[in-house]
C-alpha cells in the first residue's frame, strides 16, 4: 500500500476571545461550525458531499460540546448530513492531534478530502456535580468548574503528578534557572510581535471574524504592555515564585480549521496548497513536567521528516506560560529562537485549549506559504505529561 501526500489547502481561525469576552456569547458548536463554513466557502469549487471526514479536538467536552462537536459542526454549518464528524481529546494537543488523525487518514487513503480543527470556549464551560454513590445523600455536594485543570482527580495518582499546571512552570523554571525577568520580557516580546503582525496585516487572510460578534482581532493583545507594567504583578503560583498573569497565557473562545487533501482531493479544490504534511510525533514525560513535553515530540518528528533544528524556517510553539517555553527552547541550543512565534504567541494571542494546535498548524501553513517554501513546526506541551508536533514543508 503507497502513502500519499497529505496537503493543506487553506487553513482560518477565528479571532481569540478573551474570557468572559466577545465571544463568551458564543457556543462552542456554533464557532466550530463558523470555521468549517468559513473552509468550504473559500474553496467554491469543492462540493462538500465530496468530504470524508470532520476530526476536530476539543479538550473539555462538559457543555455545549457534548455528543460528539465535530458531527454539531457539519450539521450547524448546513454541510451534506452524509459528512460524518469525530471529535478527538488530547488535552491541550487536541486540535494538532485532529489534523494528524486527519492527514493520517489521507495518507493511507481512507480519505481524499477532510477537514481537521478544534474548538474550545472556556467562557461557558459548566460546573458539574459528581453524581452521589448512593441516593439523595444527607450533606452537600460539589461542583468542579471545568474550564481548567485537574478536577476530581484519582486519589491513587501521585500528589506530585497532579499540581497546579503554573506550579509546574515553576518547577521548570527552577530546573533550568528562569528567571522572572526573562519570562516577562519573553511575555512582552509575544505581544509586541502579534500586535505587529496584526498591523501589517499578516493575519488578513487567515482569521474570519464571527459574523454576529464585534471582535475583528485576538482580545487579548496588549498593544500597551511594558516591562514595568509585568513587574508589578505578583506571582500566581508560589508567593515568591516567577510565574504570573502576565508571563502565562489566558483563558480563552475560540476555533480553528483546516482543509487537508490527496492528489485528487487537491484536483477537487482547484486550489494550490499552503504547505504538504511531512511527519508528527506524540511523546509522554512526567505529568509534572507537562511543560517540557514538546522536547521529544520534536526531535522525533523532525527525524522522522529527515530534517533537523537548521532546516527550519519558522516554529510555533504554544506558550502555554513563558517558563516553559524557555524551558522547552533550553533544551533545544540547535534552534534559532528568533524562528519562533514570529507572529505572536499565546500568551499574547490566547490559548482556547482545544483549538490551539490546529491554529498552530495553520499559522504555519500560511507562512510557509508567504515565504514561498521552507520547513515549519508546530507543537505543543499537554496537561498529564504529553507533547505534540507537525513538521510541514512547501
Amino acid at each position: 500500500m503507497s502513502i500519499r501526500d497529505v496537503y493543506i489547502v487553506d487553513a482560518v481561525r477565528t479571532p481569540i476571545g478573551k474570557f468572559g469576552g466577545a465571544l463568551s456569547s458564543v457556543r462552542p458548536d456554533d464557532l466550530a461550525a463558523h470555521v468549517v463554513r468559513a473552509l468550504v466557502d473559500r474553496t467554491p469549487e469543492l462540493d462538500p458531499a465530496r468530504i470524508d471526514d470532520v476530526v476536530f479536538g476539543d479538550a473539555n467536552g462538559a457543555g455545549e460540546d457534548n455528543r460528539d462537536v465535530a458531527r454539531m459542526a457539519v450539521l450547524l454549518a448546513g454541510l451534506p448530513v452524509t459528512v460524518p464528524g469525530v471529535t478527538v481529546n488530547r488535552l491541550c494537543g487536541s486540535g494538532l492531534e485532529a489534523v494528524i488523525q486527519a492527514a493520517r487518514a489521507v495518507a493511507l487513503g481512507d480519505a481524499s478530502i477532510a477537514i481537521a480543527g478544534g474548538v474550545e470556549s472556556m467562557s461557558r464551560a459548566p460546573w458539574v456535580l459528581q453524581k452521589p454513590e448512593r441516593a439523595f445523600p444527607a450533606g452537600h455536594q460539589q461542583l468542579y468548574s471545568t474550564t481548567l485543570g485537574w478536577r476530581m482527580t484519582n486519589p491513587r495518582m501521585p500528589a506530585e503528578w497532579t499540581i497546579q499546571l503554573g506550579e509546574s512552570a515553576e518547577l521548570i523554571a527552577e530546573k533550568h534557572g528562569i528567571t522572572r525577568e526573562r519570562q516577562d520580557a519573553f511575555a512582552l516580546a509575544s505581544h509586541q510581535k502579534a500586535a505587529q503582525a496584526w498591523g501589517k496585516g499578516l493575519y488578513d487572510g487567515e482569521v474570519v471574524a464571527y459574523e454576529s460578534v464585534e471582535l475583528e482581532r485576538d482580545e487579548c493583545i496588549r498593544d500597551a504592555s511594558s516591562i514595568q507594567a509585568l513587574a508589578k504583578l505578583k506571582p500566581s503560583f508560589r508567593k515568591d515564585g516567577t510565574v504570573t498573569a502576565g508571563n502565562s497565557s489566558p483563558l480563552n473562545d475560540g476555533a480553528a480549521a483546516l482543509l487537508l487533501v490527496d492528489e485528487e482531493g487537491l484536483r477537487a479544490t482547484g486550489r494550490e496548497p499552503l504547505a504538504r504534511i511531512r511527519a508528527s510525533a506524540v511523546t509522554g514525560i512526567e505529568p509534572h513536567l507537562f511543560g517540557l513535553g514538546p522536547v521529544e515530540a520534536v526531535q522525533r518528528a523532525l527525524a522522522k521528516a529527515d530534517r533537523s533544528f537548521a532546516d527550519l524556517t519558522t516554529f510555533e510553539l504554544n506558550e502555554a506560560f513563558a517558563a516553559q517555553s524557555l524551558g522547552c527552547l533550553a533544551e533545544w541550543p540547535e534552534l534559532d529562537p528568533s524562528l519562533v512565534n514570529p507572529r505572536g504567541g499565546a500568551i499574547a494571542i490566547g490559548h482556547p485549549l482545544g483549538a490551539s494546535g490546529a491554529r498552530l498548524a495553520g499559522s504555519v501553513a500560511h507562512q510557509l506559504a508567504a515565504a514561498g517554501s521552507g520547513t515549519g513546526v508546530a507543537a505543543l506541551c499537554i496537561g498529564v505529561g504529553q507533547g505534540i508536533a507537525l513538521v510541514l514543508e512547501r
